[in-house]
Order: structure tokens, then sequence, then C-alpha cells
């Protein structure tokens, strides 16, 4: 089950970054195009929010059930323990807090140009915090992969 779980957060990492940019770039070009809010520009909204807390559920199952989640006094000493305990889960807290009130906010801002405003801005800072938070592949030290 453990490694079901590592496996598909690793996975669906990728899937929720897609539509994170994708609703990203949606939001950037309606709001320059002082475009009119549709159905379609919600769902991007809806769907990066609902990927962002689909990895967040998961993230936490494996929090709990992780070894590399040591709770003690010497897992603030070693950079990998401290990362996976601390770093790992502000950042992504964060992040899909980000995202969660740039799509409340995005459903009701005052007109078409806020909205695509607000959701905008509120998921590029929850993008920058999961590109901050994620264990990529070159560092090393966190011994994680592109999957």
């Amino acid at each position: 089950m453990y490694d079901f779980l590592v496996h598909f957060h690793s996975g669906w990492r990728w899937v929720f970054l897609v539509l994170l940019v994708l609703a990203l770039l949606n939001n950037l070009v309606k709001w320059r195009q002082n475009a009119t809010q549709t159905a379609a520009d919600q769902k991007w909204n809806l769907y990066a929010m609902s990927a962002a807390h689909l990895q967040l559920i998961v993230g936490f199952i494996l929090y709990f059930i992780s070894p590399k989640v040591q709770f003690g006094s010497e897992s603030m000493s070693d950079p990998v323990l401290r990362f996976f305990l601390v770093e790992h889960l502000i950042t992504m807290l964060v992040a899909v807090a980000l995202i969660t009130v740039g799509y409340s906010r995005g459903k009701r801002g005052e007109n078409e140009t806020a909205r695509f405003r607000l959701a905008f801005w509120f998921y590029l800072g929850g993008l920058i915090f999961v590109l901050a938070g994620i264990p990529w592949p070159w560092k090393e030290a966190l011994g994680a992969g592109w999957f």
C-alpha cells in the first residue's frame, strides 16, 4: 500500500502541475483579453484545485505512514528528515491554500477581469510554492525520482 501511494503521489504531481499551468495560462489569457468568464474557464480552475486537494490528501496519508517522516528531535538536524517533516508539508499546505483561495476569489470577483486576475495571481503563488516544495531529482540528498 505504501509503495502504491508513493508512486501515485509522485505520478499525480505531473497531472496536477499540468492542470495548474493550464488553468494559470487560461486565466492570464482571458484576463489580458478582458474576456467573459465561461463555465469552461471555471472548470479549468476547478480541475486544478481538485487535483491539488487529491494530492494533498494522499500526501497527508503518506505523512503519517512514511519512514521519511520521523517525529523526533534528531529530525531537525537531518536535512532529508527535516524536508519531509516540515518544509515539504508547509510549502504544500500554503500552495493548496493559495489555490483554494484563488478558486474561490476567481468565482466571486467584482467583474470578469478581476476574477481572472485574482485567480491568476493566487494560482501563480500556489505554483511557486509547489515548485519550491517538490523533492526534485536534482535535490540528490532527498532521494526522489521523476516518478
